[in-house]
């Protein structure tokens, strides 16, 4: 994938939040490939067993890293780590499903957290961009909402208006979270806010364990949970190293503005099964086909309590499509293919246990 500017200014340090997750693995990586000085915000920077893999990696690569610890819902606890950055990379928040409380354990972080951190930048005049990880999820909630979009396809003007604390929580987190960044970028005029949307995020994590939604997806297609057929649902996908390098570029090309649907292209939930099958084989319990809607309408229910009857009304066979033109021509990105990411991702689960042949 080719650079859009030859050389990145690299005098001043970044900062990145959440710097243990997924995206931040490979964000980071980028930024220290690139010989950048990065901040890394994580909760606990003594804990070997969750930061271990980034100094590890800041040991070979050009760049410097430096750990500070911070928490979404301390206010303030993010200034130390940003001083004399130039630009804030708030990639922290939690993608999970099953959750006891969503308020508490989706809403609050991806809400409280990104005020805290976008006040705090407020106060600190070295910050010229902050480039926030929002995702799909704040532009749609449920697959029929694209029949509702113009042309029906998503674009960066639509936002997500059908989800709430009782339906498709993690989406109505994500959803209040870019809404009150942009909130907080509009009243101000020092800095510049862009907002990086992926789709389903696959591919390698840098992390040996990983706690991304898409890992357990991607488990379940393997593990015999999707052995006698899938939901009939189209979604969109990208490779998480393109998804890094979305961030890095809304970074530090000097014309990104506004939001970025980051997605490679639609793909289906059997089509992920197939693919692995394709490179594994037979002996793995991958999913051959597709349910009828009326059966999971019928039975999800009692075999998964996130297929209410009311999300597999708003999922289950509906199209999807999105206009991912805008991260094409603003921010030169072009997609690896979503079949390789998914057998890196599969293959990263066999090798770390986390999947296992029956």
């Amino acid at each position: 994938m080719a650079t859009p500017e030859s050389q990145y200014d690299t005098s001043a340090p970044v900062l990145v939040t959440g710097a243990t997750g997924y995206v931040a693995g490979w964000l980071i990586r980028r930024l220290l490939e690139e010989g950048f000085t990065v901040h890394a915000a994580v909760r606990d920077p003594e804990n070997a067993s969750k930061v271990g893999h980034l100094t590890k990696m800041a040991s070979d690569l050009k760049g410097d890293l430096k750990l500070f610890a911070a928490d979404l819902l301390d206010e303030g606890s993010y200034t130390e780590a940003m001083q004399d950055c130039s630009v804030v990379f708030h990639t922290a928040s939690p993608f999970i499903n099953s959750v006891a409380d969503p308020q508490r354990d989706l809403v609050d972080p991806a809400l409280i957290g990104t005020r805290n951190v976008l006040e705090t930048v407020n106060g600190v005049p070295s910050v010229r961009r902050v480039v926030v990880t929002s995702s799909c999820a704040a532009i749609y909630g449920d697959g029929a909402d694209c029949a509702r979009a113009p042309g029906g396809t998503l674009t960066e003007d639509i936002w997500n208006t059908t989800s709430g604390i009782g339906h498709n929580a993690y989406s109505y987190s994500k959803t209040l979270a870019e809404r009150a960044a942009w909130e907080i970028a509009e009243a101000q005029s020092r800095w510049k806010l862009v907002t990086i949307n992926p789709s389903l995020v696959l591919g390698p994590a840098l992390n040996a364990k990983p706690t991304s939604e898409s890992f357990n997806l991607i488990a379940q297609a393997g593990n015999g949970a999707m052995k006698s057929g899938v939901p009939k649902i189209e979604i969109g996908a990208v490779d998480v190293r393109d998804v890094a390098e979305a961030h890095m570029r809304a970074g530090f090309v000097e014309d990104a503005a506004g939001r970025y649907i980051t997605s490679a292209r639609t793909i289906s939930f059997l089509e992920v099964g197939q693919a692995l099958a394709a490179h594994f084989g037979d002996g793995w319990p991958f999913p051959r086909r597709e349910m009828p809607k009326w059966l999971i309408w019928l039975a999800g229910p009692m075999v998964n309590k996130a297929f209410t009857r009311r999300w597999v009304s708003a999922n289950v066979g509906h199209p999807w499509k999105a206009d991912n033109s805008r991260s094409v021509r603003d921010l030169g990105m072009t997609y690896r293919p979503l079949d390789v990411a998914a057998v890196e991702m599969f293959q990263q689960m066999i090798d770390t246990g986390k999947v296992k042949k029956r």
